[in-house]
């Protein structure tokens, strides 16, 4: 079985140590690159190249934001997990305008760490729930057409289409929907394919948006 192979990009040792040492012993992921700032893992990639990137926002010099613009423009297959103790407004949306797939405070757990490394590398996005929390209050102040589109008329989706869409939108992740409805993983990513499709959207953000706008959820 091919591994997920992950840089870790941190400037204290400490927390590369706590980051390696969380995804030591796990079958579908190693820790490939180890870098302590921007300059050094930019010549590291010009030998090895990670699927995944696990960046501090807080680096010495070129800030991870700034790392990622160089990463995600140079290297677009490489996606990038931004992990920070800071999860103000300004710099979760900096973040993903800077190419960041993944947004995660540093007090996440084992498991919520390693279920955003295979999100992205699966393609997708990945934000804690508080992030995505974050996301969605930024939004609503944005929204300025308050009408509703009732979707449930618009039967473009299906009661379980539905229902899905509002687990996503409310933050949960497709382990978590899956548990909750009792079906499997695979079943619920498929499901989420197909409503990305109808809707005509193309990222979990898109889908956060017309929850809102549709009021699938609430805040």
């Amino acid at each position: 079985m091919s591994k997920i192979r992950v840089a870790l990009v941190d400037d204290h040792q400490i927390v590369r140590d706590g980051i390696r040492s969380l995804l030591t012993g796990i079958d579908d992921i190693e820790v490939i690159i180890e870098a302590c700032d921007a300059r050094c893992i930019i010549e590291r990639l010009k030998v090895v190249k990670p699927d995944v990137m696990i960046v501090d926002i807080s680096l010495p010099e070129i800030s991870g934001i700034e790392l990622t613009k160089i990463v995600t423009g140079q290297y677009p297959t490489i996606r990038i997990i931004m992990l920070s103790m800071y999860t103000n407004q300004e710099f979760i949306f900096n973040a993903i305008k800077a190419g960041a797939k993944g947004y995660l405070p540093k007090n996440i757990t084992r498991e919520e760490l390693l279920e955003a490394i295979r999100e992205v590398y699966k393609g997708n996005e990945y934000f804690s729930k508080d992030v995505s929390n974050i996301i969605l209050k930024s939004y609503l102040k944005q929204v300025k057409d308050p009408e509703r589109f009732d979707a449930l008329k618009d039967e473009k989706l299906t009661n379980r289409e539905l229902e899905i869409l509002r687990f996503v939108a409310e933050g949960y992740s497709n382990q978590l929907i899956a548990d909750k409805l009792f079906i499997s993983v695979r079943t619920v990513e498929s499901h989420k394919n197909h409503i990305m499709q109808k809707l005509e959207l193309t990222t979990t953000v898109d889908l956060v948006k017309y929850a809102l706008k549709n009021k699938i959820i609430d805040l």
